[in-house]
C-alpha cells in the first residue's frame, strides 16, 4: 500500500536554523521538499563526491592485497583523504599516458633516421656548415638538379630521406628535427613506463581502503544532504528576529512525533494534507510476501505517483505466471531454484539476511517448476520417455506429446466450442488460458478504476468500459480459437462503448455538454478501443515464446542425439562427449534467450498493457527518503 503523507511546514528562528536541521535530521521522518538549490559549499562537496567515486570505482579493478596492506605505508594526509590521493594518482597516471603516446609517436617518426643527437647539427649550422634533413617523395627526388648537394641516407616506399647540404632545396619542407636523439626517447620511454608500473603499484596498496572510501562517501552523503537542507530554507523576512522555513512531507503515522518535537523546540508547525499542486514523494509498505517484486521495481527503476495505485501483489501474482509460462521447462526451474537458493546462501554469509532478490527467484523458479511439470515439459523431453511419477503430475490437455483429448468439461458448459477438434489440443487450451488471463487482469484494472473514482460518474464509464473489454474477450476467442461468438458480446461491446462516451467527462457542469466533449473524442476513444483489443490479443506472446523456447530445446536433444550411439568404443565415447557439450551448449543458450524473453514481454504485459494503458499509470513517482543521519536510515524499515 501507498502510505499516507502529511505536508509539514515549520517556522524556526534564523539563529537556530542549523541546530534546527540537526534535530530534524535525528528525527529523520521528514522528506525534504524539491527545491534547486545551489551554493560555493554544496558545489565543493559534490566535486568531492565525484571524485571519491572514481577512486572507488578505479580501486575495484584492483585485488586487496593483504600482505601489502599490511606493510603498506601512507602519510597521515592520505589515511584522512584516500580519494583525493587516488584521484592525484590517476591524473598522474594519464598525464603520462599521454605522454607516452606522444614520445611512441616521435620514435615512430625518427626510427629510420637512426641514433643522431639533434644539437649536433645545431652546432655545425652554428659553425657555417648547414646540413639540413629532408624526406622527399620518389617525384621531388628525382626533380632536383646538380645544384642540390643532396646525400640519401635511405629510402622508403614512395621516397627517400636524406641531408641538403650548404643550403635548403628550394619549394620543400625540411624534416623537422626532434628534440633529443632517437636513445633518448626511449631511455623517456623507459621511465614513463616505470613511473606507471609504480602508479599501479601504489594503486594496488591501495585497494585495502575501499573501505575508507565508501566510509568517506556516506560522510560525504550526510553532508550534501545537511547543506542542501540549509541552502533550501527559505527566509521569511528580516528584521531584528529573523525567521525561516523548513517544508516537506512526512508518513501520516509520523504527525504526532514531528508535533512532540516540534513542541520540544519550540517550532511553529503546520501540518495539512498535501493540495492537488502539490508531488509528494511515495512511500510503498508491503508485508514480506508482497515485497519480493520490490527488487523488480527498482531494476525497472520504476516508482508509482503519490495518487497512483501499488500494484505490487497484482504484479507479483500475474509475473509469476508470465515467467512460468515463457520459461515453461521444470527441469529449467530447477536449475534456477538450485542457482537462486546458492546465490542467496552466499549472500547470506556475508550479510546475515537472504536477499529479497533471490528469494523473488526461488518463487519464480518454484512457480515455472509446477507449470512445467503440469505440462510434462522435462528439458524439452517426450512425454512417452519420462519415468511413471512425472507422468503422473502432467495435465494431459496441455501436453502436446500426449494422444488428442477432448475438450475440459467446464469449457464445454460455458461456451460453444468448435464442433472440429483442433490438430493440437494442447496449443488450443494454452492460447484460450492466454487470452483469458489477459481478460482478468485487464478487468481487475478496471475494477480498481471504479473503486477509484466512486461516487463520480467517471466510474459508470470506467464501468462501461469494462463491460466492452469483456465483449471484445468473446470476440477474440471467436476469432483466434473457432469459439462460437455470444449473441450478447456485440451488445456489451456497443453498449459498454456507448456508456463510456456518455459518462467519461461527467466531472461536473452542464451533463450533456460534457456528452458532447466525449463525441468529440471519438476517434481517439475508438483507436482506444481498438488498442484495447489488441491488448487482449497481446497475451498470445505468453504462448508463442513458450513454444520458441520448447522448440529450441527439442532441436538441441535431435542434435546431440539423434546420430545414435553406433560405432566402436572410441566412437561411443566421442559421440557421448560431443552430445553433452551440445546439450549443454543448447540448453544454456535456451535458458539465456529466455530470460531474455521475460524481460521483454513478461515485463511488458504488466507495466505497458495492464498498468499503463488500463490503469493509467505514468509511473510518475519518486521514493520517499527522509532527511535522515545514515545510521538512522539504515535501521528503518
Amino acid at each position: 500500500m501507498i502510505v499516507p503523507m502529511k505536508k509539514a511546514s515549520i517556522l524556526i528562528l534564523d539563529a537556530a536554523r542549523e541546530a534546527s536541521l540537526e534535530k530534524l535530521r535525528e528525527l529523520g521522518v521528514l522528506h525534504l521538499e524539491r527545491k534547486t538549490i545551489s551554493s560555493e559549499n554544496l558545489s565543493k562537496l559534490i566535486d568531492r563526491r565525484n571524485k571519491a567515486e572514481i577512486a572507488l570505482g578505479v580501486l575495484g579493478g584492483y585485488k586487496i592485497d593483504k600482505k601489502a596492506a599490511g606493510s603498506a605505508t601512507t602519510t597521515p594526509a592520505v589515511k584522512e583523504h584516500v580519494s583525493a590521493h587516488v584521484i592525484e594518482l590517476i591524473d598522474q597516471r594519464k598525464s603520462l599516458q599521454e605522454q607516452l603516446i606522444l614520445n611512441g609517436k616521435e620514435i615512430s617518426r625518427i626510427e629510420k633516421w637512426g641514433d643522431f643527437n639533434p644539437a649536433d647539427l645545431k652546432e655545425l649550422s652554428a659553425a657555417g656548415v648547414d646540413i639540413i634533413p629532408y624526406e622527399l617523395f620518389d617525384k621531388a627526388y628525382a626533380a632536383l638538379t646538380d645544384e642540390n648537394r643532396f646525400i640519401v641516407l635511405g629510402k622508403g616506399k614512395n621516397s627517400v630521406y636524406g641531408v641538403a647540404v650548404g643550403a635548403e632545396i628550394e619549394g620543400e619542407q625540411p624534416f623537422v628535427l626532434p628534440e633529443c636523439s632517437f636513445s633518448e626517447l626511449n631511455d623517456k620511454a623507459r621511465d614513463i613506463k616505470t613511473r606507471l608500473q609504480d602508479i599501479e603499484v601504489q594503486l594496488g596498496k591501495l585497494a585495502y581502503k575501499k573501505g575508507n572510501i565508501k566510509a568517506e562517501l556516506a560522510l560525504l552523503k550526510e553532508q550534501i544532504e545537511f547543506e542542501t537542507a540549509r541552502a533550501g530554507v527559505e527566509d521569511m523576512g528580516t528584521g531584528e528576529v529573523a525567521v525561516s522555513c523548513i517544508s516537506g512531507y512526512a508518513p501520516e503515522e509520523t504527525a504526532g512525533v514531528l508535533k512532540r518535537v516540534a513542541a520540544e523546540n519550540g517550532w511553529a508547525l503546520l501540518i495539512d494534507d498535501p493540495k492537488e499542486e502539490d508531488n509528494p514523494p511515495t512511500l510503498v509498505r508491503n508485508n514480506a510476501f508482497v515485497r519480493l517484486i520490490h527488487p523488480l521495481f527498482s531494476f525497472l527503476g520504476t516508482v508509482p505517483g503519490y495518487r497512483e495505485y501499488d500494484i505490487s501483489f497484482s504484479y507479483l501474482m500475474f509475473f509469476c505466471l508470465f515467467f512460468a509460462m515463457i520459461f515453461g521447462d521444470a527441469a529449467y526451474g530447477l536449475l534456477l531454484l538450485g542457482a537462486a537458493l546458492f546465490a542467496g546462501s552466499v549472500f547470506k554469509k556475508k550479510s546475515g539476511k537472504f536477499p529479497d532478490v533471490f528469494k523473488l527467484f526461488v518463487l519464480l523458479s518454484c512457480c515455472t517448476v509446477v507449470w512445467g511439470a503440469l505440462n510434462g515439459a522435462w528439458f524439452a523431453i517426450n512425454y512417452r520417455y519420462l519415468p511413471g511419477f512425472l507422468k503422473a503430475l502432467v495435465i494431459p490437455q496441455f501436453n502436446s506429446d500426449v494422444a488428442l483429448h477432448p475438450f475440459p468439461g467446464v469449457l464445454k458448459t460455458l461456451f460453444q466450442l468448435p464442433d472440429k477438434q483442433p490438430a493440437n489440443t494442447a496449443y488450443w487450451n494454452v492460447q484460450f488460458l492466454c487470452f483469458t488471463t489477459a481478460i482478468i487482469q485487464l478487468v481487475w484494472a478496471h475494477i480498481k478504476n471504479i473503486k477509484k473514482l466512486l461516487p463520480s460518474l467517471v466510474a459508470v464509464a470506467q464501468l462501461g468500459w469494462l463491460a466492452m473489454m469483456i465483449g471484445l474477450y468473446f470476440l477474440v476467442l471467436s476469432m483466434l480459437l473457432k469459439i462460437a461468438l455470444p449473441g450478447f458480446a456485440v451488445y456489451l461491446i456497443g453498449g459498454g462503448l456507448f456508456t463510456y462516451f456518455i459518462f467519461a467527462n461527467q466531472t461536473g457542469g452542464n451533463f450533456g455538454f460534457n456528452i458532447g466533449k466525449s463525441f468529440a473524442n471519438f476517434l481517439p476513444t475508438f483507436l482506444n478501443s481498438v488498442s484495447s483489443f489488441g491488448d487482449i490479443i497481446s497475451y498470445i506472446r505468453l504462448f508463442a515464446v513458450g513454444i520458441a523456447g520448447s522448440s529450441i530445446a527439442q532441436s538441441a536433444n535431435s542434435m546431440a542425439l539423434g546420430g545414435g550411439l553406433n560405432g566402436s568404443v572410441g566412437i561411443v565415447v566421442l559421440k557421448l562427449f560431443a552430445a553433452c557439450l551440445i546439450l549443454a551448449f543448447g540448453h544454456s543458450l535456451n535458458i539465456v534467450m529466455t530470460a531474455l524473453s521475460v524481460i521483454v514481454h513478461g515485463v511488458r504485459l504488466n507495466l505497458l498493457e495492464y498498468a499503463g494503458s488500463h490503469l493509467g499509470m505514468e509511473w510518475s513517482g519518486y521514493s520517499y527518503a527522509p532527511f535522515a543521519l545514515q545510521q538512522k536510515e539504515n535501521g528503518r524499515v
